[in-house]
């Protein structure tokens, strides 16, 4: 079961930084609960809850009577204890019995993944333990949290390679049915009842999942997909993913909807594509135990912007689990918005998305988005790369230059 898994990998984490105990407190989470809950119980909880790992090896919670087999039932924790009237009384035992030396807890400034704890339950929880003389013993838990979820297990890794294969299969199928005259809507909508078909679920909001933008001065990102037709010219550009037992791919792919009659793709939208194409290789390349998320970005801005194009306005990629965006560790630029984001260094089980884009004049945008994880010494691909541009109707249509080397022979 994933929470035994992920309690495990805990108490690892935990002995490797030092800290002697995690603590999550929350209540009511089906409305507002923790973002590592479900590393840490079978289901939602209703009353105030304490999770707490320690670095010795001992796990226990303390829930709510109706809450208690629910949690048993994980198979993760040494004991489980099931309060009526409050939590106060045995979790205050808990706490003296343990002695932790320091707690640390689920809030943080830099992280929202970490950051569970809302303002009403760190002041019952810092009321609980002044009463036994522990309230300055708290400490935020983002190392620990954002460890857990950043550095996947095998059960977490297998259920995103078989995220990705879903959503890559729907996408090289879309190209099928993208043709002038048909819209962006129409390609969503067509996506999404293979998503139906196939039992799946879609990785975000279905207004913007998947996102198409056909042609120039469009939105770009994070926008619905609308009534704009494809027209011959026309850069197809598609933000997609979908949700396989919780964890998610997140993939962008470029189409291509020749001009009648021609044979090749313009020379302007091919130098773009290749850019795009280079600028992903080298990022994995860059990627690696140890290097910061800043630097990997760099390799592709600057890739993008020796060739003459505008650097893309957001970072390179980001992590991707439960969520599309997910994790604290990003491949960004040193920019106010990411915090110390960019400059957390990577390490194996990290999994990310390398996602640098350009706009090609009067055709549309380039944006080609690959999965990637982090593994021992280096990277490996978790989608297979995208190489050439996707002609409408399925396959990659032949460049002007190769036509043409083709005719003087």
């Amino acid at each position: 079961m994933l929470v035994k898994e992920k309690v495990g990998q805990a108490k690892a984490l935990l002995a490797e930084s030092g800290i002697a105990c995690w603590l999550t407190f929350t209540r009511e989470s089906i409305i507002n609960g923790d973002p590592a809950l479900p590393f840490l119980n079978g289901a939602d909880v209703t009353w105030h809850s304490a999770f707490i790992i320690c670095a010795d090896g001992r796990a226990l919670a303390v829930v709510g009577q109706y809450d208690r087999e629910t949690t048993l039932a994980t198979g993760a924790y040494d004991e489980v204890i099931g309060f009526v009237t409050g939590i106060r009384e045995p979790f205050q035992e808990v706490m003296r019995r343990l002695d932790p030396p320091v707690i640390a807890v689920n809030f943080s400034e830099g992280s929202e993944i970490c950051d569970g704890l809302t303002h009403g339950m760190y002041l019952t929880l810092r009321g609980m333990l002044e009463e036994i003389g522990m309230a300055g013993r708290l400490i935020s838990a983002e190392a620990i949290v954002s460890a857990l979820r950043e550095r996947k297990t095998d059960g977490e890794l297998a259920r995103v390679r078989e995220a990705v294969r879903q959503a890559s299969e729907i996408l090289q199928a879309v190209g099928g049915i993208i043709r002038p005259g048909i819209s962006e809507k129409e390609i969503a909508g067509w996506m999404q009842g293979e998503v139906r078909q196939r039992g799946l679920e879609l990785a975000w909001a279905k207004e913007t999942c998947p996102s198409v933008f056909s042609g120039p001065d469009t939105a770009g990102a994070h926008f619905a997909p609308g009534a704009r037709r494809v027209e011959p010219g026309h850069l197809v550009t598609i933000d997609f993913g979908v949700r396989v037992d919780h964890y998610c791919s997140d993939l962008q792919r470029t189409f291509y909807v020749p001009l009648a009659g021609a044979r090749g793709i313009p020379r302007e939208v091919a130098r773009g594509f290749d850019v795009i194409v280079r600028a992903i290789a080298r990022s994995k390349e860059a990627i690696e135990p140890g290097v910061q998320g800043v630097q990997v970005d760099a390799v592709a801005r600057k890739i993008v912007t020796a060739a003459g194009y505008e650097p893309f306005p957001h970072g390179l990629g980001h992590q991707v689990g439960r969520f599309p965006h997910d994790g604290t560790a990003l491949l960004g630029p040193a920019w106010e918005k990411y915090a110390d984001k960019p400059f957390r260094e990577l390490a194996p089980g990290m999994i990310f998305t390398i996602e640098p884009r350009l706009t090609v004049p009067g055709h549309g945008i380039v944006s080609i988005e690959e999965m990637v994880r982090v593994t021992a010494d280096g990277c490996e691909w978790l989608s297979l790369p995208q190489k050439e541009v996707l002609r409408a109707g399925g396959r990659p249509p032949r460049r002007r230059e190769e036509t043409n080397a083709k005719k003087k022979k």
